[in-house]
């Protein structure tokens, strides 16, 4: 489903996969639970089969989006070097993600961010506009479990990226 026409591109909003609870450690510092690491390796192979091969991926420098990453990558069969971590993206609100994804460079035709939320879905609503699956809308409009990812087209820019400038075309919920 990889978008070619004019300089339309795709963006990828992912939840990390399920981690475990936080106990004592820091919120940064917690790893995937084994039902999570399931999860991920599932979304690489998803991803993969439904053409969404991202040329970079934006990754929360959290140790449970680190990890969602990596075995999505292995699905994916992509170099390490498809990642950029990002410290800012861990706390990131709606604006700062979009700043991120406006400073990507125009080559970059399908993008993945490895988030958290309630950015990721809150990012996906606010950047559905005309033409949004209805359904998928009503599902970010409320949050997303660990492991979905929203699939959406941007027909402009990255620079140019506005709220209700892409199109939200589905949720994937792991399996």
């Amino acid at each position: 489903m990889r978008v070619t026409h004019g300089s339309a591109h795709q963006l990828v909003l992912l939840r990390h996969a399920k981690a475990e609870h936080p106990g004592s450690l820091d919120d940064q510092l917690r790893p995937l639970a084994l039902t999570g690491r399931k999860q991920a390796a599932e979304v690489g192979v998803g991803l993969r089969a439904a053409g969404l091969v991202p040329d970079l991926a934006l990754v929360s420098s959290a140790l449970r989006t680190r990890q969602t990453w990596d075995l999505v990558r292995a699905g994916l069969e992509l170099p390490a070097e498809t990642a950029r971590l990002s410290d800012e993206l861990y706390a990131a609100g709606i604006r700062q993600l979009l700043g991120l994804l406006r400073a990507l460079d125009e080559s970059a035709g399908t993008v993945l961010v490895v988030g958290h939320e309630p950015t990721v879905s809150q990012t996906a609503a606010a950047l559905a506009g005309p033409g949004s699956d209805d359904a998928a809308l009503a599902r970010v409009r409320v949050g997303v479990s660990t492991a979905s990812y929203s699939v959406l087209e941007v027909p402009t820019a990255w620079a140019d990226l506005e709220p209700d400038g892409a199109r939200l075309l589905r949720v994937v919920d792991p399996a």
